[in-house]
């Protein structure tokens, strides 16, 4: 292997990618070969032959099942990486020829799938009814990462990356934040609370990672304060949960129509926000992908601003009153 240049040894490992990459998402030779369709023993021999191509061991017994090596490692990282590639390039021919029958990864924040995604999706289908969707949600860090490696097309979040030089962003939707508190809570009967009055107050907030904590907490230091924590979710209604059950209150999107301000069907009042406190919804790609017909139809769609999103969101962008401190 040693005179044989690297060009020649990739090109002898090509056929092999997928056990590669299967091995190194389920640690086990016989799951790999059942998430291929292809005999045990097959995958066995394929492994071993691989192990003799490089000079090394690729995997080796661990507990009932395997684990890899550190070269097995970094070929199987490599494989899962150039199957991404070229299932890309394939649905990309595919699409090509038949542009009408294309399919979109879109990922969002859990909140946004209550009405602005359907309403985005719904008005796209009307004209592309042959296009399909593949949704996928989570924090705003998890959508960027995965769109940065390719699993996904477009994703809606907010704050936008806008410092993200491999990313392309455009604004859909304002989105108003407010002061969720249970109906007990002395801001309960509050026409407008400033943001400084939060010092103090029990704070139910998402995780890190999430892009409506670090609004929240760009909020509290701009007010001067450091927030007292009381809970971590991973989820908006899980934190609105918390909130109704008198456990803290929470800077939350507002879930009901901006007349009403007495107790919602969630068990919380929504008081606004004084500045008023807007978030900005953002559509963001890929600069370096090359878009299939489908995605590209879908994002110019999203970014006409033609469609009713639903009740909550409104075209924008406003300014938003959340101010980051200086360093």
């Amino acid at each position: 292997m040693m005179d044989e240049s690297d060009e020649a040894l990739a090109a002898r490992l090509a056929p092999a990618l997928a056990i590669l990459a299967a091995v190194g998402e389920t640690g086990h030779v016989t799951r790999a070969a059942e998430l291929l369709g292809i005999p045990q023993p097959t995958a066995s021999r394929r492994l071993a032959a691989l192990a003799d191509l490089i000079g090394a061991p690729l995997v080796v017994p661990s507990g009932r099942g395997i684990r890899l090596t550190r070269a097995g490692r970094t070929l199987a990282a490599a494989s899962t990486r150039a199957l991404t590639a070229m299932a890309t390039a394939a649905r990309e021919v595919r699409e090509e020829i038949d542009p009408t029958t294309g399919r979109v990864v879109l990922g969002f924040l859990h909140l946004l799938g209550r009405t602005l995604v359907p309403s985005l999706i719904a008005g796209f289908r009307e004209r592309n009814p042959g296009i399909r969707f593949s949704l996928v949600q989570g924090s705003r860090q998890d959508m960027l990462e995965a769109l940065r490696e390719g699993a996904i097309d477009l994703v809606f979040v907010a704050p936008m990356p806008l410092d993200d030089p491999e990313l392309a962003s455009t604004p859909l939707a304002d989105q108003e934040l407010v002061l969720s508190v249970p109906p007990s809570h002395r801001f309960a009967n509050r026409a407008r609370v400033r943001a400084a009055e939060l010092a103090g107050e029990e704070l139910v907030m998402l995780e890190h990672g999430y892009g409506l904590r670090q609004i929240t907490d760009d909020l509290c230091a701009a007010a001067g304060f450091e927030p007292r924590i009381a809970f971590e979710g991973q989820e908006s209604e899980t934190v609105r949960g918390l909130v109704a059950l008198g456990l803290g209150v929470a800077i939350l999107p507002r879930s009901t129509p901006r007349a009403v301000r007495s107790q919602s069907t969630s068990g919380v009042v929504e008081i606004p926000l004084s500045p008023p406190m807007f978030r900005t919804i953002g559509a963001s790609w890929s600069k370096g992908a090359r878009l299939t017909p489908a995605v590209r139809a879908f994002r110019d769609h999203v970014c006409a601003g033609t469609t009713d999103l639903g009740p909550g969101f409104r075209p924008g962008p406003r300014r938003s009153h959340v101010v980051k401190p200086s360093s």
